[in-house]
């Protein structure tokens, strides 16, 4: 038994939901999003909330109903009120900019490196450190997130790279003489 499958989801005022055989889509204030549940799932909608069931008694549809059940409310949650995650960019001369769908990191190397931002995700820089990315498809947002934080991961040393904000990082000891 799941227990974040058998939760409903309530929809909120201004959210269509459309639901046919496997396909779901989503309509809110930000945007739309569909996507395609496997078959061990069902989606029916009760009144002002969605709820997710298991087809059969297999391990396969009950790891599939938690899964099903968050995917949903992710879509739910992205198409009213958005998701926004921030990164820290931590580094002596370390700096980013934005022109266009196209991110400048300055990040230590001998050329800036460019990031051409997927559709659905917005970036606005603060402080020329600090990322602050919006989007609907929650998804999508952390796939980009993941990608930006792979050009300079945090190392344990010195303490510099892309963190997520409030991410700590576990500092070693250099060496001794």
């Amino acid at each position: 038994m799941s227990r974040i499958g058998k939760l409903p989801i309530s929809v909120p005022k201004g959210v269509e939901v459309t639901i046919d055989n496997q396909t779901v889509q989503v309509s809110g204030k930000l945007g739309s999003l569909t996507r395609t549940f496997p078959a061990e799932v069902q989606v029916t909608r009760d009144g002002d909330q969605l709820i997710v069931i298991p087809i059969g008694n297999s391990k396969n549809s009950s790891a599939l109903w938690g899964l099903a059940r968050a995917l949903l409310f992710n879509m739910v949650k992205g198409v009213s009120e958005g998701f926004t995650r921030t990164l820290e960019i931590i580094g002596v001369g370390y700096r980013a900019a934005v022109e266009g769908r196209v991110l400048k990191l300055n990040l230590g190397f001998s050329h800036p490196v460019d990031f051409k931002l997927p559709d659905g995700i917005e970036v606005s820089v603060d402080k020329n450190t600090l990322l602050v990315l919006k989007g609907i498809d929650a998804e999508r947002l952390g796939q980009t997130c993941a990608e930006i934080r792979t050009y300079r991961l945090p190392e344990p040393y010195k303490g510099k790279g892309i963190l997520y904000q409030g991410e700590k990082i576990q500092r070693k000891v250099g060496k001794k003489k």
